[in-house]
Order: structure tokens, then sequence, then C-alpha cells
């Protein structure tokens, strides 16, 4: 047979679309082509598909080869197409059989010696694969992340002398099952944290709800600790976001199954790119707020990051996805994270320090400030100030409370609210807000007040009965008070002294 037909993935954002790979050797002089719009990683494989048959001691056929990846149009790249291309080779020699190729997908770029070097996204694919009811063979490095998506059938290998073993029926590989040895995730504990006890209260709320924080105080008095922490008390990982979470990361290139249910933690610097945030590139790829999916973004320094780069922070907060646009592809990738921001209240952060040392004005203070544009402060849902501890609390052993007791509540104000509407209160669409976040006659008339008193817009307005939700929820009421509106309220400081 001098044709073989086989089956692999690309990846395009968060879709993982298949691949035909269509191996044809003709008569005429020796030539190895590889067609349909390959990239310069795979348009590289002819060497090493080469390089390690010969290694491997297989035949190299001195003929006119023919590799077509379809469909044309998309972009392959990267080196995932190794092995299906050195396999279609095999079998359209003659080599191996092909009568079982069709039953496989099979992805993993080659080393000179013929064995298996891991790729990325394997999660992503291997969902793809089984959905279409074939078995996938991949690197075995790969092969225990692929094996999470439920009802996959998974092979790992080691080499390429492995898989044609196998599919000669020679050497039959073994089937990658779930690991039962999966360590449950490990968070810093909030009771490492001296004091701010106002600070950890709204913490839990926005765990409980979902909402964005941001923290303001002076250096030294917790924020980036509290940050650190603020992972410990989110809910635990569903196998739905568990998923979602490892296969973004996979894509990333970043995933470890030690991670496994444990919420990401992001922390970029502040002189990273907007690119780096969101995501992009010619091939387009997650960005650190994707990465961060079910988990947490933390972005200290907020008002030294570009201004450009928060910006683009604003349709995402909205949305809970990104769409990058290049001029020949499109990519999705979700983005539901939790930012978490901190800030001096000036630019040399002692404002309001009870050893009084700030000797910045007014004007200094507001220009800092104003780094942090309108429509990105009022998506924010909650914003604290973190005040200094004081000196003789600093001597004292940390006694607060502990991580564990806190996520307890938020887990079961997280519960309240699902059975409730089947999302976090921060997700609320408008007309849900309407009918979820019904305030008393009280609360409206007080609510009007801050309204018209604080400047608020629509969508702070909105925020503010969110965030009263997920208050009652903690306090196990069906209905919003009046304390449970004041309460949001006093979590809009910026907006009190813009």
């Amino acid at each position: 047979m001098s044709l073989a037909v086989l089956y692999s993935r690309a990846l395009s954002g968060m879709d993982a679309p298949l691949v035909t790979v269509e191996v044809h050797l003709a008569n005429g002089l020796p030539a190895f082509t590889i067609v349909g719009l390959p990239e310069a990683e795979v348009k590289e494989s002819k060497d090493r598909v080469r390089a390690a048959l010969l290694t491997c001691q297989f035949e190299f056929p001195a003929r006119r080869i023919t590799v077509n990846l379809a469909p044309a149009d998309l972009p392959k790249e990267s080196g995932r197409f190794d092995l299906p291309i050195a396999l279609g080779i095999l079998a359209a020699s003659g080599q191996i059989p092909h009568e079982r190729l069709a039953e496989y997908e099979f992805a993993g770029e080659l080393a000179l010696t013929g064995e298996l070097r891991p790729i990325r996204g394997a999660l992503a694919m291997t969902f793809q694969a089984a959905h279409s009811g074939r078995a996938f063979i991949l690197p075995e490095v790969n092969a225990v992340e692929a094996a999470l998506v439920e009802n996959a059938v998974v092979y790992p290998a080691q080499s390429l002398l492995q898989v044609a073993a196998h599919l000669a029926g020679r050497a039959v590989l073994t089937r990658q099952r779930t690991s039962e040895q999966i360590s449950p995730a490990s968070y810093l504990d909030m009771r490492d944290v001296k004091g701010q006890g106002q600070v950890k209260r709204a913490l839990e709320i926005a765990a409980a709800g979902g909402h964005s924080v941001l923290m303001s105080g002076p250096p030294g008095t917790g924020k980036s600790m509290l940050a650190a922490r603020f992972p410990g008390i989110l809910p635990n990982m569903t196998q739905a976001e568990a998923l979602e979470s490892a296969a973004m990361q996979s894509l990333g290139g970043m995933f470890d199954i030690k991670n496994w249910r444990t919420r990401p933690y992001r922390a970029p610097h502040h002189t990273a790119s907007a690119v780096a945030l969101v995501g992009g590139g010619s091939n387009p790829r997650p960005g650190e707020i994707s990465i961060a999916m079910h988990g947490v973004l933390f972005l200290d320094e907020l008002p030294e990051f570009d201004r450009h780069v928060l910006e683009v922070l604003r349709e995402p907060l909205e949305s809970g996805r990104i769409t990058i646009s290049r001029a020949a592809r499109r990519a999705d990738f979700r983005a539901q994270f939790q930012l978490v921001a901190a800030m001096n209240p000036c630019p040399c952060g002692y404002l309001g320090h009870y050893n009084g040392k700030c000797h910045c004005t007014p004007d200094q203070v507001a220009r800092y400030r104003g780094k942090i544009s309108g429509p990105l402060l009022d998506r924010i849902d909650i914003q604290i100030e973190v005040p200094a501890v004081p000196q003789e609390n600093l001597l004292k052993q940390a006694d607060g409370e502990l991580s564990v007791n806190m996520q307890q509540r938020v887990e079961n104000a997280r519960q309240r609210a699902l059975h409730r509407q089947q999302k976090p209160n921060a997700q609320l669409a408008v007309r849900e807000i309407d009918s979820v976040c019904v305030p008393d006659k009280a609360s409206r008339e007080m609510l009007q007040q801050a309204i018209s008193r604080l400047g608020l817009s629509a969508r702070a307005y909105h925020r503010i009965l969110k965030v009263a939700r997920t208050i009652a929820d903690l306090d196990e009421s069906e209905n919003l008070s009046m304390t449970h509106i004041a309460e949001a309220v006093q979590y809009r400081r910026m907006d009190k002294k813009s």
C-alpha cells in the first residue's frame, strides 16, 4: 500500500480540531514534502522523522514522499505531528500494518533516537478524541494528564518502536489509568496574617461570591500575604472546574499533575505586557488571565502596570472570556478568574500610616490613583483599605482564624448561590439581579442616598447588590437587609474618595 491515513489533533484556542494525516509514496526522484499549511516546526519534522526511522532500524523509503495535513486551511504548528507522520511512512511502505490506524489518534514529538518527547495541549486534544470514539496514543509524560478526561482511552508510549510494536500486535501498550495517588490541594493559611480582621472579612465575601478585590494600604501591611492565602479559602474545585483549569494550563505547557484540583495562583510582575496578560502571538496562546482559570490573578502594585495593560482587563472581567483575533486566525479563551489587586494609597506609600511620614500633596495622590481608570475601577466589586498593623500587635503570636474555617463558610454560601441560580453571585446578569437581589424598602432608600452621594454608576449599583447578596448568603438569609446593603456600600472605598 502506497497510501496511509492517520488522525491527529491541532490546537486552535481551546479547541483541538481533527487533522487527517495522509502519507503517499510515489515513484520518482527521492523527495519529502509536507503540505497543508505547516509552520516552521512542522516543516522541520522531516529531518526528525528521517533520523528517528533510521535510528530505530526502519527503512526510510527512497521515493517521493508527500504528507498532507488536512484541512489545508488550518495552520499546523509544533512537533506533535512527528509521530503520525513517521507511522504514516511506515504504513505506506508496508513496514507496519495499516488496518488498525483508524482506531487511534496520535501525537508526539520525536527525538532523533526515536523517543517521544512531551507536547502541550494534551488534555484539550484527548477531550476531543474521547468524543470521537478513538483511543489516543501519546508520549508517556503526557499520559497522566490526558487520562483525567472521563471515558478517554489513553495509551502512553516511550518511543516510536513501542507504538510500531503495538500496531503490529507484538507488544501491546498498557492503557493509562487515572492516578488515585494525587495529593490533596495544599494552601497557605490565613492564620499567618496578624490582625486585619476587616480585610479578611472582605476576602471571605469575595471568595463566597466570586467577586474581584482591590486592597489599598501602606507597605508591609500584609496585602501580598493575604492575596497568597486567598486561594485557600475558595470553595473546593468541582471536577468540571478542575478539568477546565488543567486544560488551560496544558495549552500553556505548564500543567503539573501535582496541582490537580488546586486553584491556580498567578502573580505577574508589573512589567508584564498586554499580550502576556490576555494572550496572543501569531499562534494565539492563553495569557495569565486564562491560565488563572477558576483561580486567582494577583496584580501587586496595580498603578505601576502600564495603563494600556490594565485596560485590556476590562472585557474579560465583565464577560469571563477573551477573543484573540489575528489576520488569519481567531482564538477564544475562557477567562473566569478572580482578580485580587493591591496598591499603595499614595506615591510614597505611607498615606494614613500612624508614623505620619507621608508628605504627598493632594495633587500627587490624585495623579497616582488616576493611573487606574474609572471604567476598570468600576468593575472591581470590593475596594478596601488595609491599615498599618500596630507595633504591639506585631509582637504577638498569630492567633487569627484558620483558613479551613473560613473556607467552610465560603463553601456553604457558594452552595446556596448555586442552588438558587446555578452560578456565583458575581456572574449574575441584570435580569437575574432584579429577581434575586431585591432589597427591602428601607435598604432601597439608603442605597439611593449612597448612589447620589458617591455618584455611583449603574454598574457599581448592580455590583453593590451582588456583593450584598453574597453577604446575605454568608448570613444564611434569603432577604437583603439594610445591614447587608450598608456593608456592601462600605466596600466602594475608592468611589467614596474619588
